[in-house]
């Protein structure tokens, strides 16, 4: 077995965690030829893919909210985010579904993108975003928030609580806000709120995947092709005129009645009380 086929196997028989790294790190490798620019050394992402804080374009190309979170600046970028999200989507899948993964992978990405947009609008400032840190924060707080106390055995460092670790990096993004990508940290920080609050809206009874859900599945029996019935000629048979008889019940209910009747005679005066009538009825009935 060659190395694509391992890749293709790996990708089917993975779960929803295994699939996303493989598509963050394949629109890596097909956005190098596309977007990086040699010369200069960075990528160049163009505002239909990355999200923009210019408003007017955010809102129209507001696609670029999901888009935005499967594109990375470089390799190191692309490696660190995976090494945690592969981290974290292993904690959060041990409590949880897929299909709330995927929810809230989806969600927060929105919520981040959205943040961030708004507060570099207020700053003032004009840049673009790529990179899936906010709903990686998101999966990594989730998990956190549901289970603080969780206990996490790192290599060269030992056990910890998952809080210390979660704390760590959150605190790293405070402390570097200010100093560089300001708006990679304003994503993150939004992300990790989002998850906080995914799990405290689910243990108060709300799935907020649902509505990644239910959205998915609009869209799918949407642009389904509906099959179409095929067209059956109905031959109806003349109608018959059906002449006026007694009904059968009702014919079945007076002989009854009226056999009812005659055993009462039978059982109050005996059998030689009856007329010859009415012993002939009793005769033929009997048959």
């Amino acid at each position: 077995m060659n190395i694509i086929d391992d890749i293709k196997l790996q990708y089917k028989i993975g779960g929803i965690a295994n699939k996303m790294i493989y598509w963050n790190v394949g629109i890596f490798l097909l956005s190098v030829p596309l977007f990086f620019q040699f010369k200069l050394g960075f990528f160049d992402y163009p505002d239909w893919l990355a999200v923009s804080s210019e408003p007017m374009v955010f809102l129209y190309k507001p696609w670029t909210l999901l888009t935005y979170a499967f594109f990375h600046q470089g390799f190191w970028h692309l490696f660190f985010n995976m090494m945690i999200l592969h981290f974290s989507s292993r904690l959060f899948l041990t409590f949880f579904t897929q299909k709330q993964y995927l929810g809230l992978y989806f969600l927060s990405a929105i919520f981040a993108g959205i943040a961030f947009v708004l507060s570099f609008y207020l700053l003032g400032n004009s840049t673009l975003l790529v990179g899936a840190s906010g709903a990686i924060m998101a999966i990594l707080v989730a998990t956190t928030t549901y289970q603080p106390l969780m206990n996490i055995r790192l290599l060269l460092i030992g056990n910890l609580k998952l809080w210390h670790i979660t704390a760590v990096i959150l605190l790293l993004d405070l402390l570097q806000i200010q100093m560089s990508n300001t708006g990679g940290h304003i994503a993150h920080l939004s992300g990790a709120f989002f998850g906080f609050i995914y799990i405290k809206l689910l243990q108060n009874g709300t799935d907020l995947s649902e509505i990644v859900s239910r959205t998915t599945d609009f869209f799918t029996n949407f642009f389904k092709k509906k099959e179409k019935i095929p067209f059956k000629k109905v031959h109806v048979n003349p109608k018959k005129i059906v002449e006026n008889r007694p009904s059968k019940i009702v014919i079945k209910d007076k002989t009854q009645q009226q056999i009812d009747e005659i055993l009462d005679k039978i059982s109050q005066s005996g059998y030689d009380s009856l007329t010859a009538e009415e012993k002939e009825f009793l005769f033929k009935a009997g048959k």
